[in-house]
């Protein structure tokens, strides 16, 4: 490969194009309307426009992607992760246009990404399983009967998906349908496929898993293993490696495990095989990730192995750097930094970053997507940075990661970094008792942090502006005098105008998913009356008090913070 598309954003677009150039290849970037200013635009060698609208218009987009693949002259395409990175369809339009895919073939991509399918192969080959669906569920109905007949609490997931999205986790029967239904809405909006099925889930378990590599000559390699197992809504919020607190036993039928189901698939690429582990032992498969996984970093520094560049050698035909699981050089941890509020049960928090001091230092690696000026769109993911710190064991890496969070500062939009301090100062995670985590341990145990201070959107900044040229992005610089004398804009109504006595108010800006009630409906004080999309994350809307509701905005339509909804009479 001569020049890399990268079909992708943020901080995930960054570290593949670093990665390019560290191969000795050329990078090109994609970019939506809403990503004019990003600044993963900035740092490839070229960048292409993908036009306005949500992800499905934009970076979902197989036709426009490969039009630009075309017009810039790539002869690669890395898919990073989200978005198409497990889309088969997307797979084969690559190789069917003659680019190089870099990835799992699309067929190892359908029989992996399909989790049932995963489910099927990782028994033939001996792996722990608990029971589950034999395939997707077709109705919330059908998500009901099966929670009937085999137990809660009950796992709902996307089959065709990963990262959390369009996963749920039933505890009670009679929220079984609701839950399968927004799982399913979650799936389409992330995944362009609402497949899901159900299993059976493990209360309070942790989440480990395995890094794989695999050539094009034979070798599969098990780099090592990471605990992702501090999370919220399912989704990952600090990740290290290796993962603490098992036996070499438990460590041995992960590794093997990992290593026969992607030996048994004909895998190729980088991927990763998870697992969860119960409190009393026990361990089951999860999926396999047919991609590159946002916690890769820990990997790599504990093991000096450039996953993203072993990627690029693998869609060469080269063989893998590395031919045995390599003995881990100390502890890392990655800490996710997301605009969200955990004051406010991790609301998402998009805006403008005012400012973004990062911290540095022995042991501090950043991935970062943004910067002091960026933008943070209410269309995507949360994530502005990856903060991967590392030490000569575990203990010397909580210190370090200490300092390092003590040290970071972000202002402009809230993040996740009060968490981050409040839980290496949790005994549960530090594991001096024991490490007592599990994946809902945020909901159920963690004693909480402050809320943030509202910030009120700012007015922007220095003008930085661009032309595109054919749709390829080019800097045009411009005095910002030339726009002293024209009129600064004016707040919009909803910004502006005190809503009613019981309004239902937005409580994060995004798009107005779906009314779970009629125009006109009885409504009690505390019940979900809507859901919110934004970064990818429903929110659910609760009635501020009980009476007849009158909806004032429909569903579809894009809302800011506070803006009124319906009024309760």
């Amino acid at each position: 490969m001569k020049k890399l598309l990268i079909a992708n954003r943020g901080e995930i677009a960054i570290r593949i194009a670093r990665a390019a150039r560290d191969y000795g290849i050329a990078s090109v970037a994609l970019y939506s309307d809403a990503d004019t200013r990003s600044l993963h635009v900035e740092l490839a060698n070229e960048a292409y426009g993908l036009g306005p609208g949500r992800p499905g218009d934009t970076y979902l987009n197989i036709a426009k992607i490969l039009d630009v693949a075309r017009r810039s002259g790539a002869d690669a395409v890395h898919p990073g992760y989200g978005f198409l990175s497990e889309r088969t369809e997307f797979a084969q339009a690559v190789i069917d246009a003659g680019l190089i895919w870099v990835g799992p073939k699309p067929d190892v991509i359908t029989a992996l990404g399909d989790k049932v399918e995963a489910r099927r192969i990782a028994a033939k080959v001996g792996a722990p399983l608990v029971k589950g669906s034999d395939g997707p569920l077709a109705s919330a109905a059908d998500a009901v009967a099966f929670a009937k007949q085999v137990g809660l609490p009950l796992a709902i997931k996307a089959a065709f998906g990963g990262g959390g999205r369009g996963m749920k986790v039933a505890r009670q029967l009679e929220e079984v349908g609701e839950l399968f239904d927004s799982a399913v809405r979650e799936a389409t909006e992330a995944f362009g496929r609402g497949d899901c099925y159900a299993e059976q889930f493990l209360d309070q378990p942790r989440h480990i898993e395995a890094q794989i590599i695999a050539d094009t000559h034979g070798n599969t390699v098990v780099l090592g293993t990471r605990d992702c197992s501090l999370q919220r809504r399912n989704q990952k919020l600090v990740e290290e490696a290796p993962a603490p607190f098992i036996t070499d036993e438990q460590r041995a039928r992960i590794h093997d495990a990992a290593r026969a189901i992607c030996a048994e698939a004909n895998y190729t690429g980088a991927g990763t095989v998870e697992f969860l582990l119960s409190q009393n032992g026990v361990i089951s498969f999860l999926e396999v990730n047919t991609r590159l996984q946002v916690e890769h970093p820990v990997t790599e520094e504990t093991t000096g192995v450039d996953i993203v560049i072993e990627q690029l050698r693998i869609a060469d035909g080269l063989p893998l750097s590395v031919t045995d699981t390599p003995t881990p050089r100390g502890h890392a941890f990655e800490f996710r930094i997301n605009a969200e509020d955990p004051g406010r049960g991790f609301l998402p928090t998009p805006g403008l970053v005012k400012r973004f001091r990062a911290p540095a230092g022995p042991g501090v690696r950043l991935d970062a997507g943004v910067e002091t000026g960026s933008e943070i769109p209410g269309l995507y993911d949360s994530m502005m940075a990856k903060l991967i710190v590392t030490g000569a064991t575990r203990e010397a890496a909580l210190i370090r990661a200490r300092r390092a969070l003590a040290e970071f500062e972000i202002e402009g939009v809230a993040s996740v970094l009060p968490f981050h301090r409040a839980v290496l100062q949790e005994p549960d995670f530090t594991g001096e008792n024991g490490f007592r985590v599990y994946t809902n341990w945020i909901e159920t145990a963690f004693r909480g942090v402050e809320p943030a201070p509202r910030v009120d959107p700012a007015d922007g900044g220095v003008l930085r502006t661009f032309i595109e040229i054919d749709g390829k992005r080019h800097v045009l610089g411009l005095p910002a005098a030339l726009f002293s004398s024209l009129s600064a804009p004016q707040p919009s109504a909803s910004a502006v105008t005190a809503v009613s006595e019981g309004a239902v108010t937005a409580s994060i800006p995004g798009t107005l998913q779906q009314w779970l009630v009629n125009d006109g409906a009885e409504v009690v004080q505390g019940e979900a009356v809507a859901l919110i999309e934004a970064m990818k994350m429903e929110t659910r809307i609760l009635a501020p008090k009980s009476g007849r509701i009158q909806v004032k905005v429909e569903a579809g339509n894009v809302v800011s913070l506070g803006a009124e909804l319906a009024a309760i009479a």
